[in-house]
């Protein structure tokens, strides 16, 4: 049975967690791994091109050694199968370190160290989440942008709002009310903290 796309109702409602599946490593590079991040050549146009032929977009994660809030993404947001479950349904999964000096080749073919990519895309927090699409414009596919940690039922409504191209159609602060009023309208009160 098919469901409609703008109906999706996230499972992130008043409930206790699940038992803790936070499964992240610490890297040598001080950033927290998950083993469904992909294995990237860190070569954008063909990480994007790898998502779209899985059927997915691209998510860019920018995180930094010893960023609270990108531990909290980790420990917290990423402890929920809703939320990993959703992910690894719908997107590819690239990290960057902020300030790390990796070269990564960016959408325009120019090469640049990590930190020199964060500050062309203009990323200025961690952890920052940038979803990219096959069907956004060839010059911009970003599609989406999530500066900073977002707790996890904002998180996962963002996710929804690239993945099912709700972006195309309204804005996320009127996705998020029709989201709440949707769920108002069926007894259901979200788990927003």
């Amino acid at each position: 049975m098919l469901m409609d796309r703008r109906l999706f109702i996230s499972t992130l409602v008043a409930s206790p967690l699940a038992a803790p599946l936070y499964g992240a490593t610490l890297g040598d590079d001080g950033l927290h791994k998950q083993d469904w991040f992909y294995d990237s050549f860190l070569e954008m146009p063909d990480d994007l091109a790898d998502a779209t032929s899985e059927g997915k977009d691209l998510l860019v994660l920018f995180e930094q050694r010893g960023c609270p809030y990108c531990a909290e993404l980790h420990e917290i947001n990423f402890a929920r199968t809703e939320i990993t479950d959703y992910i690894t349904e719908n997107f590819l999964v690239v990290q960057l370190d902020m300030f790390g000096a990796r070269e990564v080749v960016d959408f325009d073919g120019e090469a640049l160290e990590e930190r020199e990519i964060a500050a062309k895309w203009g990323v200025n927090f961690t952890p920052s989440t940038l979803i990219f699409s096959h069907d956004a414009a060839a010059e911009k596919p970003e599609i989406f942008r999530l500066p900073g940690y977002l707790r996890p039922f904002h998180y996962l409504a963002s996710l929804e709002y690239a993945a099912l191209d709700i972006y195309k159609e309204k804005t996320f602060q009127r996705y998020l009310q029709d989201k709440f009023a949707m769920m108002e309208a069926q007894g259901i009160k979200p788990d927003v903290w």
